[in-house]
């Protein structure tokens, strides 16, 4: 979180929302089997568009169930299904945007698999569908979730620890079996007395959680504070990982890579910034962005890397199913794209910048995107100056909106569960608990 806050303030002018954020784009996402939607997460909510980027709306993170500087990972199910990570559990929505419901809600307090107020560190979803989440709390066991329902219901997967935060969860696209989960184990008090370190722990399963086994991760790099994250799994291969390393090359990262299912590592790129996200595409190529600095290729499915010649200021990169590249630009200088497209990681064309928002996601009365984010439209329109997109869309909806409690965009305020998490977060960890992306 910290990094993407350095980055609003790296890319952006001096202008911010209500929630005291520059407004930024810094993350892409994709329904499997859609070449059509494009899901754009942002400071300020997330943009949705289903006709390629031609027209985006706009949901406010009110309706999703977050606010302040947080910014949830999202994960877009086969049939559109929303999920989004939040402070206080999964936040999922099955009607494309207008309500959110919190997964497992309705389960009982001691129910194994309720993760309903917990705080969700990461979720992904495998080919088969299952969805996978794990739980990041302080103060109690956090686990890895397995949700074979499109999650409705989740099932613990073996791996509860009263110490250790799960941080990242990737399934490899060419074996759903394969699963790999990081996390950071907080410093413990000694049988003597004394201090353990903390330290980071890579989990892998071969069954779909049945059983696990550690990576011993020998030649990683750490920083002083161990974290690493699971950024990326080969398309074709399951056996081929991306790993980082967070501020473990001075002031970036080092990229780690695994051609033998994580049982060894070799190290693939040092970065003078943080990596903020990593792309791997159908044919093996990897594309890695940085914050505010260089951006990096590889055509040997991440065993080397080279500088792009001259990307947009990248906070995001993913690939559709159809191959095309989309990535987080800056709305204004020097890249004038809050998101581009590519065909080959080379050229980046203009996709859309604020200036362009269609409005408001367009939902029934009585939906949390009508009820709190439609009234909130009028504040947003005026600070981007908006005047529509100005491809063939829709023209700018005369949307009504309905009475507000208070005025201002994205106006909110954080539970004070979320407030006490983040103080005792950034007290154990020295404030570098940092949002990563991966593919």
């Amino acid at each position: 979180m910290r990094r993407l806050a350095i980055a609003a303030a790296v890319l952006a002018p001096a202008l911010a929302l209500g929630n005291g954020r520059a407004p930024l784009t810094n993350g892409v996402h994709f329904q499997p089997g859609d070449d059509h939607s494009i899901y754009v997460a942002t400071t300020f909510g997330l943009l949705v568009s289903h006709d390629d980027g031609c027209s985006f709306r706009w949901i406010c993170e009110q309706n999703i169930g977050y606010a302040g500087t947080f910014d949830p990972r999202y994960r877009i199910a086969g049939d559109g299904t929303i999920f989004a990570t939040t402070f206080t559990g999964l936040r999922v929505s099955r009607d494309g945007g207008c309500s959110f419901t919190t997964a497992t809600a309705e389960a009982p307090a001691g129910d194994p698999g309720r993760i309903a107020d917990a705080w969700i560190a990461a979720v992904d979803i495998a080919p088969t569908g299952d969805v996978w989440a794990v739980t990041a709390d302080n103060g109690k066991p956090n686990n890895v979730f397995r949700s074979t329902d499109n999650g409705r219901t989740f099932a613990p997967s073996g791996l509860a620890s009263p110490t250790i935060w799960w941080k990242s969860v990737a399934v490899a696209p060419s074996r759903p079996q394969r699963i790999y989960v990081t996390g950071y184990q907080v410093a413990g008090t000694l049988a003597d007395g004394g201090q353990s370190p903390p330290t980071t722990h890579l989990e892998i399963s071969d069954d779909t959680g049945a059983s696990w086994h550690e990576s011993p991760l020998t030649g990683v790099a750490f920083a002083a504070m161990p974290l690493v994250y699971v950024l990326g799994v080969d398309p074709s291969n399951p056996d081929v990982v991306l790993i980082s390393s967070i501020g473990a090359s001075a002031a970036g990262d080092r990229l780690y890579r695994s051609s033998d299912g994580g049982a060894t590592w070799t190290e693939a790129l040092a970065t003078t910034s943080p990596i903020v996200d990593l792309a791997v595409e159908r044919d093996g190529s990897v594309l890695v962005a940085t914050l505010g600095g260089a951006s990096f290729q590889s055509a040997d499915h991440g065993a080397s890397f080279a500088a792009m010649a001259s990307p947009p200021q990248l906070a995001c990169i993913g690939q559709r199913g159809d191959g095309a590249l989309f990535g987080c630009g800056a709305n204004w200088e020097p890249d004038f794209k809050a998101v581009a497209r590519s065909s080959d990681g080379v050229t980046w064309d203009r996709l859309f910048r604020f200036v362009e928002l269609a409005g408001p996601l367009e939902c029934p009365a009585g939906t949390g995107q009508y009820n709190t984010c439609v009234g909130q439209w009028p504040a947003l329109q005026q600070q981007f100056g908006t005047t529509g997109p100005t491809c063939n869309a829709s023209p700018m909806p005369d949307v009504t909106a309905p009475p507000r409690k208070s005025g201002g965009c994205c106006q909110a305020t954080r539970s004070p569960g979320d407030l006490a998490a983040i103080a005792l977060l950034t007290l154990l960890c020295g404030g570098a608990l940092r949002r990563r992306r991966r593919r």
